[in-house]
């Protein structure tokens, strides 16, 4: 069988828009979960409030409720007497109103009585019944909150496609859920390929290595929100691996290839992938360092990738590649991760590596002055490089590079 080549290489970017632009995604499945069980799942419908958060006003301390022009001139040194008109029950509405020159009791969380429009807090009170000492004077609304200061009825409080968050969780519990509808979890196939490739519990021989792809990208997948199913270590046949892509397409809604995606006589995975059927391939080859020899394609509405075999290559092109089509599988907006990314200074150099676009793995250190990137080994078979990074820095191709001090922008991992 003679090699092949790479033909022209697009940049990351370039790639990823012309794959997204030739994928043709189902919609997100939903199902129902109990809330409690939401958390980090993607919300499939627009969450409407039907009522105020909260209900009611309410105090926001233990004190007593006066009007607030009753207490004007009150200080230490000269108290104001108010009477006492009784006590707001936890839980229950109160059975009295605040009249000119009363204040009632009330406990944190407790509904303000009719006519009171603030809170004064216990320790400025002396209570000497039947009279009520106040010792400050407090503005209208001073410790309560208000009726509906949290969500309004009508509101839209969270969004189609938002991944829940605990605080979400108690907003929803709030508004009355027990359940809530989210985004069923993409089932996505990873199939791992090369004659050398062992199971991790298998002993080591000569010129074997043990699968560290599967686990990983199971993990990534896993952390991007999909569910991972791995389909097992293929040998370099490509009849068999043709029988195995087929099938896992059937079954999934993504499929992960790694090794096997370059342009050797023994790389397999291109022509296995393109048989699937059309689309077929969409990208083979991308100025990308670790991962030049990434395949993007689909077979019907199924994505299909090819990642590279070594285990670095493959987590980073899962990144720029798979984690932005899950994501969309899922009705997450990709670029909508602001969070990701903080600016740091260098502590080594980074010099500039050529025509492709490299993805440098570096440890981040807080210093008084702000972040410092340290970069760490740059081989894509080296994955604890990878382990112990805490962000990957672009260098440009075809340029400089960065030199000590230079600032630069970290994606987070």
């Amino acid at each position: 069988m003679p090699l092949r080549a790479f033909g022209a290489l697009l940049t990351p970017a370039q790639a990823r828009a012309r794959y997204v632009a030739a994928l043709d995604l189902p919609a997100p499945a939903s199902e129902t979960l109990p809330v409690h069980e939401a958390l980090g799942r993607v919300l499939a419908v627009d969450v409407v409030a039907d009522v105020d958060l909260p209900p009611f006003d309410r105090s926001a301390v233990d004190g007593w409720a006066v009007r607030a022009a009753d207490v004007a001139g009150a200080a230490p040194d000269r108290p104001v007497r108010l009477r006492h008109a009784g006590e707001v029950a936890m839980g229950a509405a109160p059975a009295q109103r605040v009249g000119a020159g009363e204040a009632v009791r009330v406990p944190t969380g407790g509904v303000l009585p009719e006519g009171a429009d603030a809170v004064v807090m216990q320790e400025d009170v002396t209570f000497r019944p039947p009279e009520v000492w106040v010792a400050r004077a407090v503005q209208p609304g001073a410790n309560v909150v208000a009726r509906g200061v949290d969500v309004r009825a009508g509101e839209v409080v969270l969004a189609r496609g938002r991944r829940l968050r605990p605080a979400d969780l108690g907003i929803l519990a709030g508004l009355g859920y027990a359940t809530v509808p989210v985004a069923v979890r993409p089932r996505v196939g990873i199939v791992a390929t090369g004659d050398e490739v062992v199971p991790p519990e298998a002993p080591l021989g000569p010129g074997l290595v043990r699968d560290m792809n599967s686990a990983a990208l199971a993990g990534a997948v896993e952390a991007a929100g999909g569910e991972a199913h791995l389909v097992g270590i293929v040998r370099d046949d490509p009849t068999l691996l043709r029988a195995t892509l087929q099938e896992a397409v059937r079954g999934h809604a993504m499929v992960l290839v790694s090794g096997g995606s370059s342009v050797g006589e023994r790389d397999t995975a291109a022509d296995a992938i393109d048989a699937l059927g059309p689309p077929g391939i969409i990208v083979h080859g991308v100025a990308l360092r670790p991962g030049k020899p990434t395949i993007l394609a689909a077979a019907g509405r199924v994505p299909v990738m090819g990642l590279p075999g070594n285990p670095v290559s493959a987590l980073v092109t899962f990144d720029l590649f798979a984690r932005p089509v899950l994501e969309r599988l899922l009705g997450l907006d990709p670029a909508a991760r602001p969070w990701d990314r903080v600016r740091a200074r260098l502590a080594a150099p980074l010099p500039g590596t050529g025509a492709r676009e490299d993805h440098r793995r570096v440890r981040l250190e807080a210093r008084p002055d702000g972040y410092w990137a340290h970069p760490l080994p740059a081989g894509s078979q080296v994955l604890t490089s990878l382990a112990r990074a805490d962000g990957i820095v672009v260098v440009p191709p075809n340029g400089p590079g960065y030199a000590v001090g230079d600032e630069v922008e970290v994606r987070l991992l």
